[in-house]
């Protein structure tokens, strides 16, 4: 089939077909960018945090009614603590000041020296008295944990006492001191001049995300040091249960704590599986709103494709009569309005190329996005494709199965 008799038909009604190519351009424009954004934030929200087996753990908000003083609350946490590891399925407890992907969390500013103007970077800070490493499963890559003799007892009221020691990300280390092979025996400040507080690292965590769980290296950048900390009416402790007892051992914890404290505490638990949903429920959301736009776009561009060639049909049925009355098979007038729709489609899809490169654009230049990758812009060129041939097909199926006798008889 000639594509120049095709093209001259168009060419002398123009609006339909300028009005089809600007939906298809419109739409491949949005539908590329659309589902490069989800593919980041979905990849955004299955970073590993470096917590191992995410599923087995949990965390326990504790209140006591009546929290005490200094020696009451020391009191106070090493038993909670040794009431939670007593029991059943309960493999390992610390005692911590956050959680990952919780929202909320302590930073702080480090260097490499005291003398610096400005700090390196302002990684987030985790206090335990226990070993975070052991109950979140974290991968040590150089040096060690720390040991029980490593954390002082602090009351941060009346001391401003610092622990000597501290556990810092491959993230971390890379970004106070990035031409060191190694890490550990290194001085680390908090802040800078003489007021920073020097501690030595003494390990190297592979990964371990921050409470906020940023975009980039700045979601990977945490300290850990140890200290058992009082001062506060609450305390959190994050658990590692055996595999499948999850869920038993969160009441059992609960239980535990309101028995410990005779009724007088709030206590709540929640999973590190649900502080994940939390955290990414604004990315996850926006994900299904994008694809929900990009449907609709679609679902409008098909219903435009779908009316032009209906309204072609109709306008063409004598046209067609005598084209059949002639010859034409069926298959030859199914191919006419295929390859009409073709080459509208494919006019739009190479404007929607350009509209999505200068959209990405934009995006990049306001939200910091990356780039467009190639494979979307193919992706969007081939599901536009798609949907014009399934979109033109009904109305070019009824043209093919127009009666030569019923389409040429006088109105």
């Amino acid at each position: 089939m000639e594509i120049k008799p095709i093209f001259s038909a168009l060419m002398r009604s123009k609006t339909g077909p300028i009005l089809v190519a600007v939906q298809v351009a419109l739409s491949l424009a949005i539908l590329a960018n659309a589902l490069h954004i989800v593919s980041v934030r979905q990849a955004v929200a299955a970073r590993p945090t470096g917590i191992a087996n995410e599923e087995e753990v949990f965390n326990l908000r504790v209140k006591p009614l009546n929290p005490g003083g200094h020696e009451q609350q020391l009191a106070n946490q090493k038993a909670q603590a040794a009431a939670l590891r007593a029991i059943p399925g309960i493999v390992s407890v610390a005692d911590t000041n956050q959680i990952t992907l919780s929202r909320s969390g302590n930073y702080s500013s480090v260097a490499a020296s005291r003398e610096q103007e400005r700090t390196n970077a302002s990684p987030s800070m985790y206090l335990t008295p226990d070993s975070l490493v052991k109950t979140w499963g974290l991968k040590i890559v150089d040096g060690r944990d720390f040991t029980p003799q490593d954390a002082p007892e602090i009351d941060q009221n009346t001391s401003k006492a610092f622990p000597t020691v501290a556990l810092i990300t491959k993230a971390t280390g890379q970004k106070v001191w990035p031409d060191a092979p190694s890490f550990v025996g290194k001085k680390m400040y908090y802040g800078t001049g003489v007021e920073a507080r020097e501690v030595t690292v003494v390990g190297v965590i592979e990964t371990l995300q921050t409470p906020s769980a940023a975009m980039g290296l700045d979601g990977e950048m945490s300290t850990m040091v140890p200290a058992r900390i009082t001062g506060s009416s609450r305390s959190l402790y994050t658990l590692r249960a055996e595999p499948g007892q999850r869920d038993r051992a969160i009441k059992d914890a609960e239980e535990a704590i309101r028995k410990l404290h005779h009724g007088q505490v709030v206590v709540r638990g929640t999973t590190q599986s649900e502080e994940r949903v939390k955290r990414y429920r604004a990315d996850n959301a926006l994900c299904w709103m994008l694809i929900a736009v990009s449907v609709l776009l679609m679902m409008v561009t098909a219903s435009g494709i779908v009316g032009m060639a209906s309204l072609w049909v109709t306008q063409r049925r004598k046209q067609i009569g005598v084209r059949r009355a002639l010859g034409a098979r069926k298959i030859d007038i199914l191919r006419y309005f295929v390859t009409e729709n073709l080459m509208i489609t494919t006019t739009g899809i190479v404007g929607g190329m350009l509209g999505a490169l200068a959209l990405n654009q934009l995006l990049v230049s306001k939200l910091e996005l990356a780039r467009l990758p190639a494979e979307y812009m193919l992706v969007g060129a081939a599901a536009s494709w798609a949907l014009g041939i399934a979109a033109v097909y009904g109305p070019a199926w009824r043209a093919a199965s127009i009666s030569p006798a019923m389409a040429t008889r006088s109105a």
